[in-house]
């Protein structure tokens, strides 16, 4: 065991020994260490000697340690302190130290502890009281803080290890267990359960490295979306795609690296440090063999400085410990607000064109026409027939125009009878279409489960083969011993097969057939379902696996795209001028993702239906404007580097959601001019009076002249662009080089 302190500078990639004064903490592992202010807090550990297996025990101190003056001072408070630990949790929040879980020595913990930090006189510990879906007692794992949040995954619990995340509300002191019932099969699942791993988190992100995996030791890193809830594994870029990022490059480390103890037998000791950076992307392509990736490791550290995470040292395969030091470059790119928009639109009902009548009941429920004919064919088919009828001015029955009008326009709301569905489920349904998801309600609530199977129903006539998948993980998630046979007799009466076979095989499961027939509710069941019940107990059907791909079905994105690139040609309702020349639109969808555009239409709609379009005074190239359109309708970001000086402004004049479109604009641009388009982004940036980008143009130009100047387009450029090119030769030519010429002449 070691107590020394050493310091790592990100920027020269060197190592030294940290200045100390007073009396460090004794020599430990498994300790916390925290970043408060200008110190770090030291918290607990296993000390002794390992060798001689005397004078070992976890401890409960807690030190500081201030950066400027490398003093060490220990926190003595009165009061109760926490059980002495190892292998815990440890993050700050709110000016004060959080403890959670580890392990005394006897048994594993999962208590939680705070104290403040801004005044050490004054201070003491408190424990909190914990309510919710306490994460089981554990060692051995992350903690990170997130949008207010402190999150748990896996760890060390004995045999109730798993790979649940789970969340903590500081200010309700509530933990939640992060659901996955929502993940579709096919989807990138949670990663598997481990310890020794590392979890940081950056923007809305959490990232996993590391870890001992069930007698594996994985090296992929895995993303974490806080806000969508959807897990991911990293690929690194190949360093010809690297964005925002610098190549790999391996470094020696200097003389102070960190040592390992001699007296550590067989084990190796390494002293190279690496710097590499990697490019977020959600390309799922193999890294390449110019990509060097950190080999799987376990008890290693993790730290995020600037936009950045470091990884050092670990013990990697067969024992042996690593010295190294890896850097992975985040992205700062602002998330895609594309199914938040939509959502949006779906909650306000702003420019709804069509009112849906439902049930016997006929209760009604608004939408648009260009959201649902683009995610639903079913309920395509039922605009398109109400709109033909319309159009041949029949009155049919179940077919008419209300009077009423529509909400910020004046064309009547076009009615479509849905006679197969009522307002609940088919307001779920709708949600689905708007946002690619669903509000899970609670889960195991009979009432809740029934709701979700009345969806999946409606999944099922509608062909939706995305929503099915999600309503049926949840069901099958969500079905117990109390309310298995109130589903399993629903399911049988919405003659939902696959959620009735997964019930009935989990009323015969040993561990719960005598509990399942003892309850009253087994008494009232159907006399042909109870025979179903006992045929299956008695002789279990044969088990056959499908070798069939699961069908889940298009996403948003997808419907999306195919709507822009042709499908919904027909419900267009809005024309937008390009220089005169028309290009067909969707008027919710423009409104739903601009404020600008929802602005006009809400209270300056032309007449004509024709809207001029421009950014401030410039109008984009027609391959910018369809560039712009594809950011619109499915958050597509990728697009030649001539098009980004474009649209660069694009996300103030329009109103986006954030400036997601304009960081990748800029990005695009440093990382892509070439000599093959800097004639093209020459054009562009002179267009948009964009004179840095106009200047590094003309820069490429002077300097790759030779080449530049086979470019077939460099004869179609404006004499005035060729006259700037000529001066920028001429300002780069030597005098020297000037009486070459004239002598040659």
């Amino acid at each position: 065991m070691l107590n020394d302190l050493l310091r790592f500078d990100v920027k020269d990639c060197s190592w030294c020994r940290a200045f100390t004064t007073g009396t460090p903490p004794a020599p430990r592992y498994h300790h916390s260490a925290v970043v408060y202010g200008s110190s770090m807090f030291v918290f607990g550990g296993y000390t002794g000697d390992i060798y001689s297996n005397s004078n070992l025990k976890n401890k409960n101190d807690l030190f500081e340690y201030k950066f400027a003056t490398g003093q060490w001072t220990e926190w003595k408070t009165e009061g109760r302190l926490p059980v002495a630990r190892s292998a815990h949790g440890a993050t700050v929040y709110s000016d004060k130290l959080w403890i959670f879980a580890g392990y005394d020595g006897n048994a594993r913990l999962n208590d939680m502890w705070t104290i403040g930090l801004q005044d050490r006189e004054l201070t003491c510990w408190e424990e909190i009281e914990q309510s919710g879906e306490i994460p089981p007692s554990c060692c051995n794992f992350p903690v990170a803080v997130c949008k207010d949040k402190m999150f748990v995954f896996s760890g060390q619990s004995g045999a109730k290890i798993t790979n649940n995340l789970f969340q903590f509300e500081f200010k309700e002191k509530i933990w939640t267990r992060i659901p996955t019932e929502h993940l579709l099969r096919g989807s990138p699942p949670p990663p598997q359960r481990r310890y020794g791993h590392t979890m940081v988190a950056f923007d809305r992100h959490l990232y996993v490295f590391g870890g001992a995996a069930d007698n594996t030791l994985p090296n992929e890193l895995h993303c974490y979306d806080v806000d969508s809830q959807t897990w991911e594994v990293i690929q690194p870029s190949p360093d010809s795609e690297v964005s925002c990022a610098e190549v790999a490059e391996r470094v020696s480390a200097p003389e102070e690296a960190p040592s390992l103890p001699s007296e550590e037998r067989g084990l190796k000791k390494s002293r190279d440090v690496f710097g590499l950076d990697f490019s977020i992307t959600t390309v799922k392509q193999p890294p390449t063999a110019d990509s060097e990736l950190p080999s799987g490791r376990l008890f290693h550290a993790a730290a995020v400085i600037s936009d950045a995470m470091y990884i050092f040292g670990g013990t990697v395969d067969n024992n042996i410990r690593s010295g190294e030091m890896y850097r992975f470059q985040f992205s700062c790119y602002p998330k895609c607000t594309l199914h938040e928009d939509y959502g949006r639109l779906w909650e306000n009902r702003q420019f709804s064109d069509l009112e849906f009548v439902l049930g016997e009941k006929e209760e009604r429920v608004q939408g648009h026409t260009a959201i649902v004919t683009a995610r639903c064919k079913w309920l395509k088919k039922k605009i398109i027939q109400a709109r033909e009828r319309l159009k041949q001015h029949r009155l049919l029955d179940g077919y008419w125009v209300r009077q009423g009008m529509s909400c910020g326009g004046a064309k009547p709301l076009l009615e479509v009878p849905i006679r197969e569905a009522e307002a609940q489920p088919f307001e779920v349904l709708m949600q689905f279409l708007y946002t690619d998801k669903i509000k899970y309600p609670r889960k195991g609530h009979v009432q809740d489960v029934l709701l979700i199977m009345d969806v999946y129903k409606l999944a099922l006539n509608f062909k939706l083969s995305r929503l099915e998948q999600l309503c049926l993980q949840y069901i099958e998630a969500s079905v117990d011993l109390q309310n298995v046979l109130i589903v399993c007799e629903n399911a049988n009466k919405l003659q939902l097969d696959q959620l009735k076979e997964h019930c009935l095989n989990f009323v015969v499961k040993e561990s719960h057939f005598n509990q399942v027939i003892m309850m009253k509710e087994f008494e009232h069941l159907s006399s042909s379902l109870i025979v179903e019940i006992v045929r299956r107990k008695q002789q279990p059907p044969v088990r056959t696996h499908s070798d069939q791909p699961l069908d889940i079905g298009t996403s948003l994105i997808q419907d999306m795209k195919a709507y822009l690139e042709g499908a919904g040609t027909e419900f267009c309702d809005i024309i937008l001028l390009l220089d005169g020349h028309p290009r067909p639109a969707h008027k919710a969808i423009l409104a739903a993702r601009s404020s600008y555009f929802e602005a006009m239409f809400r209270s300056f709609m032309p007449e004509d239906g024709q809207v001029n379009i421009s950014i401030g005074e410039m109008v984009p190239s027609k391959q910018a404007f369809e560039s712009m359109l594809r950011y619109i309708y499915y958050g597509e970001v990728n697009m030649p580097p001539e098009d980004s000086l474009y649209l660069f402004a694009a996300p103030y004049y329009y109103g986006f959601s954030n400036n997601r479109l304009q960081a990748y604009c800029k990005q695009n641009l440093e990382m892509n001019v070439t000599v093959e388009n800097v004639l093209q982004i020459l054009e562009a940036a002179d267009k948009t009076q964009a004179l840095d980008m106009k200047r590094h143009c003309l820069h490429i130009i002077v300097h790759q002249f030779t080449k530049v100047s086979k470019l077939p387009n460099l004869r179609s450029l404006s004499q005035l662009l060729l006259l700037d090119i000529i001066e920028s030769l001429a300002n780069h030519i030597s005098d020297k080089q000037c009486a070459e010429l004239g002598s040659d002449i």
